[in-house]
């Protein structure tokens, strides 16, 4: 059971990050790999702002300063011309030198002894820790999965699903394709870099190196929550993501649980877990021709 709550825990906090990265995966359809950085990014934001007593402030700042990085993204990507990939690779590689600087040249900070947003609403309700973090997990990732529901379905969140699904068509409809792109990158890092605040805060610590991989772990998500519901509407999508989230935690603790891999073989697991997901469509297609192979004959 506590290996259990753990899991929806973790999986309510990374649902925001798999969020943000349903906005770049499959809304703009660009492979963004500033993630990985931004997620870094609002770790050391929210570790030293908290560790200087301001926990909900800093958690504003990681929004703000990852939406700055999914903008420096979209500049290179769209007035620089800088191929998607090698753009975010850039942003990626200068935030790992960000990241030190905001964290001053130490590769991690603990926050034991701070007071963060589970601590506050613990004392606030006189409630358990463990109870704090469901709860402010369930309220942060909905709350984040309503505004975006709402967002994509006004005219701007229209204008970044259309630049996703058709650019030249947007561009010959006079509508600025290149701003869509840097609002949609800016939206989805911002979500990458909250849920990294919020694992700061849950887990204690800000480490330099904790959002290696993060870009694999928000796939997982995103595809086994579309592999359940498939590919719908876009809130079914953001819904789909979030879900997925909460099941690769529960997915990755059984794993680990039963020794069959050790603590540091978690990166492997997501990769084949990620990998088994991907395949599923293309077995599927190729179970359902088989099936229509064999009923002709």
């Amino acid at each position: 059971m506590i290996l259990l709550i753990g899991s929806i825990q973790l999986g309510l906090l990374y649902g925001i990050m798999a969020l943000g990265i349903y906005i770049t995966f499959r809304i703009l359809n660009l492979p963004d790999l500033t993630v990985d950085g931004s997620f870094t990014l609002g770790m050391a934001i929210t570790a030293v702002l908290t560790v200087n007593g301001h926990p909900y402030l800093a958690l504003l700042a990681a929004i703000l300063w990852g939406a700055a990085a999914g903008l420096v993204t979209g500049f290179l990507q769209t007035k620089v011309g800088i191929h998607p990939i090698l753009a975010g690779i850039l942003v990626m590689t200068g935030l790992y030198s960000v990241n030190l600087f905001i964290m001053g040249g130490k590769s991690n900070i603990s926050l034991m002894g701070s007071d963060t947003i589970f601590i506050h609403i613990q004392k606030l309700f006189a409630i358990t820790l463990d109870l704090s973090k469901t709860l402010l997990g369930i309220l942060v990732c909905t709350v984040s999965f309503l505004i975006l529901s709402v967002l994509f379905k006004t005219r701007l969140g229209l204008s970044i699903r259309a630049t996703g699904d058709n650019e030249d068509m947007v561009r010959s409809s006079s509508i600025n394709a290149d701003f869509s792109k840097c609002v949609g990158l800016a939206i989805g890092n911002g979500c990458v870099s909250l849920s990294g605040g919020l694992i700061s805060q849950y887990q204690m610590f800000s480490d330099v190196s904790s959002g290696t991989g993060m870009v694999v772990i928000g796939l997982a998500s995103v595809i086994i929550g579309e592999t359940i519901f498939g590919r719908r509407s876009v809130t079914i999508g953001f819904l789909s993501a979030a879900i997925g989230s909460i099941l690769y935690r529960i997915i990755i603790a059984q794993a680990l649980s039963i020794d069959l891999f050790p603590a540091y073989g978690l990166k492997l697991v997501s990769a084949v877990i990620v990998g088994i997901a991907l395949s599923i469509p293309a077995i599927k297609t190729a179970y359902d021709q088989a099936k229509v192979r064999k009923g002709g004959k």
